[in-house]
C-alpha cells in the first residue's frame, strides 16, 4: 500500500522541480534583463503607445520604444540632421520636424527607414540639403519641405523615391535657374504631384509658377576657353588658314625672325612644327590662297617685305616678289579680300614716309593698285562691307579712323568718312550678330569701345575700360560671338554677347602676357582659340561647353 504514497511524493518532487526550473528561469532573465528590458521614452520626449514628440531636445535620442511608428520633433536645439540619425527607430513610418532651428540634413539623414511612408519637414531653417538626404526612403509617399529658406534642390535628390505621390515645396524661395531645370524635368516625368509653388527668381522667371515652366524654358548650355596647349615661343600676331583639306596657323615671331607655321597631329591631337619662312623683325605672316595655290605675304620692319609661295611638289615655301620699299617701310597690319572675283591685300604702313597700299593679283604676281594715302602713320587695316559695298577702315595715330568705299566704276577706294571722337584708336575689328554690323575699335589708354552701323554712321554701343591693350578682337564660334580685350598690364578680359540685352557681358579672364592677337581654328569637331604674346608664350585654348544643369 505504499505506492500512493510514493506517487503522491513523486508528482510533488516533479511539482517543485518544476517551480525551481521556472525561478530559475526569471532570474536568469532578470540577471540579463538589459536585453529585454523596453527603452524608455529619452528625456526631453513624451511617448504613448505607437508615438513619440520630443521639444527642445539638443540632440537626435538613439532609443526610442519598440512600439513607436511616429516621431515628431518641435523647437529642437540640434543644427543640423547627420547621416544615420535614424538607425535606430527602423519601425518609424511618420517623421515630423517642425519650428526647429537647424538649417542642414546630411548624407543619409534618414538611412535604415524602410517602412517611413510620411515626411515632413516644415517651418524650419533648412538652406541646404545633401544630394542623398532622402536615400534608402523606397516607401516614402508623402515628403514635405515647405517653409524653409531653400533656394534651390540639389539634382536628382528625389531620385529612387518611385513611390512618392507628393511632394510640398510651398513657402521656400526658389530660384528658377539651371540649377533648378532638373526639378522641372522630373515634374513632368513623375506621377507626385505638387502645389502650385512660384519662382523667386531669376528675373526671366520671377513670378511665374515653376509648374508651368517647360525643360525648354532654361538655356542652360554655357562654353568657356579652357587652357589647351602652351607653345615657347613669342609671337605678334595669329592667322589660322585652311589650304587644301588641311588646316594649319601660322605665327610671326618678330625676336626669332620667322614665320612659324603648325599643323594639327591627329594622333597626338597637339598643334605640331610645319614649317618655316626664315625673315626679319617679322610683324605679319599673312596666308592668301588663290586658284588652289598657296601665297603667303611677309610684313618685316627691315630689310623689305616679300610674298613667298608654297611649292607643293617641292614642299617649300619659295620667295616669288618682293614688295616695294619706298611704299611700304614700316608694315604694321595686312588684310586679304576680293572684290567681284578679283583678289586684293592691303597693308597698312606706320612710317612717316610710307604709304597704306592697296596690291592686287593680276595672274602672275601682285602690284600696286592704289595708294590710300601718306604720312598718317596707319596701325592697323579692316576690310567688311557695309550695306553689301567693299569697305576699308584704317585706324592711325594721327587721326580718327577713316572709311573708305570702293567706287566700282573707279574700281578704287574713296574716301566717305571718318569716325567721330573716336582719337587714339589703334585698331578696329568687326562682327555681326543677327545681320546688324558691329565694331570693335582699341584704344591703349582710356575706353574701347563697341559701335554699331545705324545705316548712316557708326554710334557707340558700349565702353570698355582698357589698360595697356593692343587688340580689342571679336571672334566667333558656332552661335557664340566673343569680343576679347587684351591688356599689358592686366589678365585679359572675354565677353560674351548677350543677345537680350544688346551688349558685351563679362565672361572670363585669361592670364597671357602682352596679347596682340586672336585666331579660332576648327579641327576634328573641336574649336581652339589661339592668342598670340608678344612677352611671354604663345597659348592656345580649347572651347568647352557647359552644361550648367549639372
Amino acid at each position: 500500500m505504499g505506492y500512493p504514497g510514493r506517487a503522491v511524493r513523486g508528482w510533488r518532487g516533479w511539482k517543485g522541480w518544476t517551480l525551481l526550473v521556472w525561478v530559475a528561469a526569471v532570474s536568469l532573465l532578470s540577471a540579463d534583463g538589459r536585453r529585454v528590458r523596453q527603452p524608455r521614452c529619452p528625456a526631453g520626449c513624451i511617448c504613448t503607445k505607437d508615438n513619440a514628440l520630443c521639444e527642445n531636445v539638443r540632440s537626435v535620442p538613439h532609443t526610442f520604444p519598440s512600439d513607436v511608428v511616429s516621431l515628431s520633433f518641435v523647437k529642437s536645439g540640434f543644427h543640423e540632421i547627420t547621416g544615420g540619425s535614424f538607425v535606430h527607430t527602423p519601425a518609424l513610418q511618420l517623421l515630423l520636424f517642425t519650428a526647429n532651428s537647424f538649417d542642414l540634413i546630411d548624407e543619409d539623414a534618414f538611412l535604415g527607414l524602410p517602412h517611413l511612408e510620411y515626411l515632413f519637414i516644415e517651418n524650419n531653417k533648412i538652406a541646404s540639403i545633401s544630394p542623398f538626404a532622402f536615400r534608402g526612403l523606397k516607401a516614402l509617399i508623402h515628403l514635405s519641405l515647405a517653409y524653409n529658406n531653400l533656394e534651390t534642390l540639389p539634382k536628382d535628390v528625389f531620385k529612387g523615391m518611385d513611390a512618392l505621390t507628393k511632394v510640398d515645396l510651398r513657402g521656400n524661395s526658389l530660384i528658377c535657374d539651371c540649377k533648378l531645370k532638373w526639378l522641372v524635368e522630373w515634374m513632368h516625368n513623375t506621377n507626385a504631384t505638387l502645389d502650385q509653388i512660384y519662382c523667386s527668381g531669376p528675373p526671366i522667371h520671377q513670378g511665374k509658377k515653376i509648374n508651368d515652366l517647360l525643360p525648354h524654358s532654361f538655356d542652360c548650355i554655357t562654353a568657356e576657353f579652357a587652357s589647351y596647349q602652351s607653345l615657347k615661343f613669342e609671337s605678334i600676331s595669329v592667322e589660322a588658314f585652311t589650304f587644301g583639306e588641311d588646316q594649319y596657323v601660322v605665327f610671326p615671331q618678330p625676336f626669332a625672325g620667322t614665320c612659324s607655321f603648325l599643323e594639327w597631329d591627329h594622333v597626338e591631337m597637339t598643334f605640331r612644327t610645319y614649317d618655316t619662312i626664315e625673315s626679319t623683325s617679322t610683324v605679319v605672316c599673312k596666308p592668301m590662297v588663290i586658284d588652289n595655290h598657296l601665297f603667303v605675304i611677309v610684313a618685316q620692319l627691315f630689310g623689305g617685305s616679300h610674298i613667298y609661295k608654297r611649292d607643293t611638289s617641292a614642299n617649300k615655301f619659295i620667295k616669288i616678289q618682293d614688295i616695294d620699299i619706298l611704299k611700304i617701310r614700316k608694315p604694321n597690319d595686312v588684310e586679304t579680300f576680293m572684290i567681284d572675283g578679283e583678289s586684293f591685300f592691303v597693308i597698312a604702313d606706320s612710317s612717316k614716309a610710307g604709304s597704306t597700299t592697296v596690291y592686287k593679283w593680276n595672274g602672275n604676281g601682285f602690284y600696286s593698285h592704289q595708294s590710300l594715302h601718306p604720312w598718317y602713320r596707319d596701325t592697323d587695316v579692316e576690310y567688311l562691307e557695309i550695306s553689301n559695298k567693299p569697305h576699308l577702315i584704317l585706324s592711325s595715330s594721327s587721326q580718327r579712323p577713316v572709311v573708305y568705299q570702293w567706287n566700282r566704276g573707279q574700281k578704287q577706294f574713296d574716301r566717305r568718312t571718318d569716325i567721330p571722337e573716336m582719337e587714339d584708336v589703334f585698331s578696329v575689328k568687326h562682327f555681326r550678330v543677327q545681320g546688324d554690323l558691329f565694331i570693335c575699335l582699341t584704344r591703349f589708354i582710356g575706353d574701347s569701345k563697341v559701335m554699331r552701323w545705324d545705316g548712316a554712321m557708326f554710334k557707340e554701343v558700349q565702353t570698355f575700360p582698357s589698360r595697356g591693350s593692343m587688340v580689342f578682337q571679336p571672334v566667333s564660334v558656332g552661335k557664340w560671338q566673343y569680343a576679347i580685350l587684351g591688356s599689358d598690364y592686366s589678365l585679359t578680359q572675354v565677353y560674351q554677347w548677350d543677345t537680350k540685352r544688346g551688349q558685351f557681358v563679362p565672361s572670363q579672364e585669361l592670364n597671357i602676357q602682352a596679347p596682340r592677337a586672336f585666331s579660332v581654328v576648327s579641327i576634328d569637331d573641336r574649336v581652339f582659340l589661339l592668342a598670340s604674346s608678344f612677352k611671354g608664350k604663345t597659348q592656345i585654348y580649347e572651347h568647352l561647353m557647359i552644361d550648367l544643369s549639372n
